[in-house]
């Protein structure tokens, strides 16, 4: 059992670009399949932002949110790509805002992680390299579509700040387009976008700089950045460190280390519950980029315990803790930490949450 005075630092306030956050909970981006087939929110998912905010998550992240159809990544997923989504983004961000939780949108392009199905044509990618995990041979993006996309993200950006979000996340991660550029493994490009790490995360700090013309310099704007690939010749962690250096001088506010991709088997939620000691598996890396930039730096990777929760900002390994699983089992769970009621949270994670038909713990009677 904590003493309060070891809880406590899990319910400071940290500041984000500007942005003061009430403690130190993210949830996680989480692709929750409610949203229209078109990408418009859904009741639901407004129903699912509000729950959540209720349960006093510091900082909500939303599922990913297309800025192209081309980028595309699953079914239901919401859509950031034109004004008229503007209504539904909204309501998602005023349902948070009915309690002092801040919530950012998470931009993503899937890149060479989609199917021809969903995104309605040939995959694109920084190279044409084939995604054994789906038998996706992706086209190489021309140097234009790599600009119009860099503006696809800023003016997606810019409705995230209209549409009343506190902020945004770009996602770095887990193969998809912006993680593409950043992989050697993916990237095998000559150009201005490929070949030493400044040329890989050139596109990212394009995007960042654009957003920040588009959606106002004090807006913040963090991202997911995978650290490892899980997957040889990829992302090392020695690139992620630097990139982040790099990503940090170009704006960003903030950053998520987390790993793995398709192609790898391996993504960045590991089924099954760890001992105590292996929580946070993603922690590491965070703590490595964290001892090299002044932005936040948020911790992931099966936390559970909320003994290991205070330990990590305790010790200032990591400035905040996400989870994504949990909060799907308990949405109320940080009201819980706070009020003594709960030391472990109920999650599993068997992973049966993430399901097609909508996300939900299958422990839970519907």
């Amino acid at each position: 059992m904590l003493h309060d005075s070891e809880l406590s630092i899990l319910f400071t306030a940290l500041n984000i670009g500007g942005l003061t956050v009430p403690n130190r909970f993210v949830r996680s981006a989480t692709h929750d399949f409610l949203a229209g087939e078109d990408g418009t929110v859904s009741p639901a998912q407004v129903a699912l932002y509000r729950t959540l905010a209720e349960g006093e998550v510091g900082l909500i992240i939303s599922g990913h949110a297309f800025v192209h159809p081309s980028g595309k990544a699953g079914p239901r997923q919401i859509a950031a790509h034109d004004d008229r989504f503007l209504p539904g983004l909204a309501s998602l961000a005023e349902a948070a805002h009915r309690f002092p939780s801040r919530v950012f949108l998470q931009l993503a392009h899937a890149g060479r992680q989609t199917k021809e199905k969903l995104c309605g044509c040939r995959p694109l990618a920084p190279s044409a390299v084939p995604d054994p995990s789906s038998g996706v041979t992706p086209r190489e993006m021309t140097g234009d579509e790599i600009r119009r996309t860099i503006d696809d993200f800023a003016a997606a950006g810019g409705r995230a700040a209209r549409a009343g979000f506190d902020g945004l996340q770009l996602h770095m991660a887990h193969g998809y387009l912006l993680s593409g550029f950043l992989s050697p493994h993916t990237n095998r490009r000559r150009d201005e976008w490929g070949g030493p790490l400044e040329n890989r995360v050139r596109a990212a700090a394009d995007i960042i700089r654009g957003i920040k013309e588009t959606a106002g310099s004090g807006f913040p704007v963090i991202a997911k950045l995978n650290a490892t690939d899980l997957l040889p010749g990829g992302v090392t962690a020695e690139e992620a460190v630097e990139a982040a250096r790099l990503l940090e001088r170009a704006g960003l506010d903030g950053l998520e280390a987390s790993g793995g991709m398709a192609e790898a088997g391996r993504g960045s939620m590991w089924p099954g519950i760890r001992p105590e000691e292996e929580e946070g598996y993603f922690v590491p890396f965070a703590e490595r980029i964290k001892a090299a930039v002044r932005m936040p730096v948020i911790g992931l990777g099966g936390i559970r315990s909320v003994s290991v929760m205070a330990r990590l900002v305790g010790e200032g390994r990591v400035d905040m803790i996400s989870m994504s699983r949990p909060f799907v089992r308990q949405p109320g769970l940080v009201r819980g930490i706070r009020e003594g009621r709960i030391q472990k949270t109920d999650c599993v994670s068997c992973n049966k949450c993430l399901n097609p038909r909508g996300l939900r713990c299958t422990a839970l009677k519907p």
